[in-house]
C-alpha cells in the first residue's frame, strides 16, 4: 500500500539495517504528538518496516494516527500544524489495486516532520478502515514470520538495486508483493486469531 508513484519521484532510495533506536525515537514522538493532538486522537502505531525488529528499511519512522472521523480532524491537524509538522495535500488517499482510487477505506491525511527534523511520515487514517487495519496487520504479519520478513527485505535491496536513485521505481516494484502479503497475514491472522489490540 502506498501513497502515488509520482511521490518524490527523483528521491534517492537508501536501505539500512533495521536500528534499535528507531523504537525509542518512535516512543518520544508518541509523547511528543498525544501532547498537540489531545483527546481527538484514538492511537497512535508505528507502522512501516522501521517498526519490524530485523528488516532493512529507509531511515524514515511511518507512524499511523487513529481518528474516529477525518471528517472532524482539524482540531487535531491544527496544533500539529502549529508545531510544524506540514499537511502534504495531494496525498489524501493510499493506493492498494483492487480498490476504488477514492474509496473511502483508502482515504487519510498525511504529513511530514518540521523543517529541519527527522524524516518522519505522519498518516492519520480512520478507525475501522482497510487501511488503518492493513498497515497494522502488515506490520505484525513480518513481526511475527521471520521468513516472510527475510524475503520481504531481499526484494527491498533488489528493488533499490534496481532504482537507486528514483523512489517511483523502488515503489513500482514493491506494489504488487503487498497483495501477496496481506493474502498471506489474512491467512496468519486467522489462524493465530490475530486482532487489533
Amino acid at each position: 500500500m502506498t501513497n502515488s508513484l509520482v511521490f518524490e519521484a527523483s528521491c534517492p532510495v537508501v536501505l539500512v539495517p533495521y536500528q534499535a533506536t528507531w523504537a525509542d525515537e518512535f516512543a518520544a514522538l508518541v509523547q511528543r504528538i498525544e501532547i498537540l493532538a489531545g483527546p481527538g486522537l484514538l492511537r497512535i502505531d508505528h507502522i512501516g518496516s522501521t517498526a519490524v525488529p530485523g528488516l532493512m528499511a529507509k531511515d524514515v519512522l511511518d507512524i499511523q494516527l487513529t481518528v474516529a472521523d477525518l471528517e472532524h480532524v482539524a482540531k487535531l491537524l491544527e496544533p500539529l500544524a502549529q508545531a510544524g509538522f506540514r499537511l502534504r495535500a495531494g496525498f489524501e488517499y493510499d493506493v492498494f489495486h483492487g480498490l476504488p482510487p477514492h474509496a473511502l477505506d483508502l482515504r487519510k491525511r498525511y504529513l511530514r516532520e518540521p523543517a529541519g527534523e527527522r524524516r518522519v511520515h505522519l498518516h492519520v487514517r480512520e478507525a475501522g478502515r482497510f487501511n488503518t487495519h492493513y498497515a497494522l496487520l502488515f506490520r505484525d504479519y513480518l513481526r511475527a514470520n521471520p521468513r516472510a520478513r527475510e524475503e520481504y527485505g531481499l526484494l527491498k535491496c533488489r528493488a533499490a538495486v534496481l532504482f537507486p536513485n528514483s523512489i517511483a521505481g523502488y515503489l513500482y516494484v514493491k506494489e504488487p508483493v503487498f497483495h501477496f502479503i496481506y493474502q498471506a497475514a489474512t491467512w496468519w491472522a486467522e489462524q493465530v486469531g490475530w486482532q487489533l489490540r
